[in-house]
């Protein structure tokens, strides 16, 4: 979709919406927020993910300034609602009003109450962590207020294009992202001053002590979503091929992949599921030698932070942000072979030189673990967001 196109088609949304906005917003006047906030975050659930767990660093880094959190979308699992419980944040679940396409009105209404709760303050921030409600309200605040948009996939750039006037900064995760958003500017020739809008930040980890294990098999582990696009069938299939020839692997699975394989077929596996104790997480990062990825697309994972932290060797599918981090052959190992049969045998090869030569493996940890404490520093993180959201102080 192009620049002029989105902005009509948003357009002649807003007129047919028109009414039932005006009426929230009128609804907001008479029932106003018995709580004060000058910070508005607008995040589709706690669903377990790297992107929740950004958002819930974000608003630790600020939660001393109380913001408001406001829930949009559905949940899958929820596991990580209570990380979202921080003393001084209010939450407010909008989803069971506002997720159904059944009574669309009723979205179009709430994004009338919440932009007038907004608009009753002096310097309002609103912030949208990959939320699409955050796009739906921004339009209908008033101009004082500071939009702030926070991304990691490339998924919604087409829909996100007709929003730019309303945004005041652009935020990226990783740099291969904000480049695509430059050339899309390009492309559609966006106003100049729109690409003095687009910053990039790593996300923040915390670096844990080193540590060394000796495994009798070579520990790879998978930690992720059961999501098509992180393509969990062909770690499988590598784990059967290597099983059945007899290499010295353990594969494991951390996350709800049942969603998109029968674990049963794979009893030579282990599967974890979903895990919400933070201290079973870290002694799984410490305990295994080799995050596996084969995924179609990727941002940033925080866990490859987590492991690249722990000193551990990365294999990922060379897309997205992954090379920006990963070296092959330096701090990890890299497939670059799109045909799914030539990933799964590239990935067998890489392993099997991991298992021939433990000191590569060694050294790849341990460049790896230099390069995060140098790029994933908390400091640094709450320091740049807090100036944004909050102003220096």
């Amino acid at each position: 979709m192009t620049y002029k196109k989105a902005r009509l088609k948003f357009f002649v949304e807003e007129i047919i919406m028109f009414p039932f906005v005006f009426l929230g917003k009128i609804a907001g006047i008479i029932f106003p927020l018995k709580t004060t906030h000058d910070l508005f975050f607008f995040f589709p659930n706690a669903d377990i993910g790297g992107a929740p767990r950004v958002n819930i660093d974000i608003t630790n880094c600020v939660r001393d300034k109380k913001p408001l959190i406001i829930f949009s979308k559905k949940p899958k699992n929820n596991q990580f609602k209570d990380e979202f419980n921080i003393e001084g944040v209010r939450i407010i679940d909008l989803h069971k009003y506002i997720d159904n396409k059944f009574f669309h009105f009723v979205n179009f209404f709430f994004r009338g109450v919440i932009a007038s709760w907004v608009n009753r303050r002096e310097k309002p921030v609103l912030l949208g962590g990959e939320c699409m409600f955050f796009y739906k309200v921004i339009p209908h605040v008033k101009k004082q207020a500071k939009c702030v948009e926070l991304s990691h996939l490339p998924t919604w750039l087409n829909y996100n294009l007709g929003h730019i006037k309303h945004i005041d900064l652009r935020i990226f995760s990783t740099l291969k992202l904000k480049q695509e958003v430059i050339e899309q500017y390009k492309k559609n020739n966006i106003d100049k001053q729109y690409f003095n809008r687009l910053l990039f930040i790593d996300n923040a980890i915390d670096i844990p002590e080193p540590s060394t294990v000796n495994n009798q098999k070579l520990e790879i582990v998978f930690i992720g979503r059961g999501s098509p696009q992180k393509r969990v069938y062909l770690i499988t299939a590598i784990a059967k091929k290597m099983f059945e020839a007899g290499d010295a692997v353990h594969f494991s699975f951390v996350g709800d992949v049942e969603n998109v394989i029968n674990i049963q077929d794979y009893p030579f596996c282990t599967f974890y599921g979903n895990i919400k104790d933070q201290e079973k997480m870290e002694s799984i990062y410490a305990q295994s030698d080799v995050l596996i990825l084969t995924s179609a697309f990727e941002g940033l994972p925080v866990v490859v932070m987590k492991m690249m932290a722990h000193g551990k060797v990365v294999l990922s599918t060379a897309v997205n942000g992954i090379p920006d981090y990963i070296e092959h052959m330096k701090n990890g190992l890299l497939v670059y072979e799109t045909d799914e049969e030539k990933i799964v045998e590239k990935n067998i090869q890489l392993l099997r030189e991991l298992i021939r030569q433990p000191e590569l493996k060694n050294e790849l940890g341990k460049n790896n673990r230099e390069v995060a404490i140098e790029m994933f520093s908390r400091k640094v993180f709450c320091r740049f967001y807090r100036n944004i959201l909050v102003g220096v102080e």
